[in-house]
C-alpha cells in the first residue's frame, strides 16, 4: 500500500507535467483528458521498475512523451477527422488576461509542430538543460542544440 501512496504523491506533484504534454499533443479537451489517464496507466506500470536513477520528472517525461507520440500515431490509424477548434467554440471572457492569450497562441503553434519537435520545445520552456532533455529523449547534447535552434526559428516563422 506505501508503493500506491508514493505513486499518488508523485502524479500529484508532477500534475503540471503531464498536463503540458497532454495539451501540447492534442486538440480537444476529452482528448486531453484520454491522453492524461492513458499517461498515468503507463507510469503506473512502469512504477515498479523506477529505481531512482534519474530524477521523477525525466523518467516521467520519458514515459509521457512516449504515450503522447504512440497515442498520436493509434489515432492516425483510426482515420482522419477535423476536430473544431475549441476557441471557435468557447469565446473567451473579454476579462481574459493578455498573458493567457500569449500561452494559448504558443501552445497553438507549438502544435503545428512535429511529434519531436513538440517534446523537445515542450522539455526546454519547462526549464530542462540540454543535458536532460538530450537525456529523455536519446539524442546528443549537440542535436539537441541544433534541433532547438531549427525549432525556434520555426515558431518564429509561423507567428510573423
Amino acid at each position: 500500500m506505501q508503493r500506491k501512496e508514493e505513486f499518488v504523491k508523485i502524479i500529484k506533484e508532477n500534475a503540471g507535467l503531464i498536463y503540458k504534454v497532454t495539451r501540447v499533443y492534442t486538440d480537444s479537451r476529452e482528448d486531453r483528458q484520454d491522453l492524461y489517464q492513458e499517461i498515468v496507466y503507463q507510469l503506473w506500470k512502469s512504477f515498479e521498475s523506477f529505481r531512482s536513477e534519474s530524477k521523477v520528472s525525466t523518467w516521467m517525461y520519458r514515459i509521457a512523451l512516449n504515450t503522447a507520440i504512440a497515442h498520436l500515431n493509434k489515432e492516425k490509424k483510426k482515420g482522419s477527422y477535423t476536430p473544431i477548434d475549441e476557441l471557435l467554440l468557447n469565446k473567451p471572457d473579454l476579462n481574459d488576461t493578455l498573458k493567457e492569450e500569449q500561452i494559448e497562441i504558443l501552445y497553438t503553434q507549438i502544435r503545428r509542430l512535429d511529434k519531436i519537435e513538440k517534446g523537445i520545445i515542450l522539455l526546454y520552456l519547462d526549464g530542462k538543460t540540454y543535458d536532460e532533455i538530450a537525456g529523455i529523449t536519446g539524442f546528443s547534447t549537440t542535436n539537441i542544440g541544433t534541433r532547438l535552434g531549427r525549432i525556434k526559428q520555426k515558431l518564429i516563422a509561423q507567428i510573423n
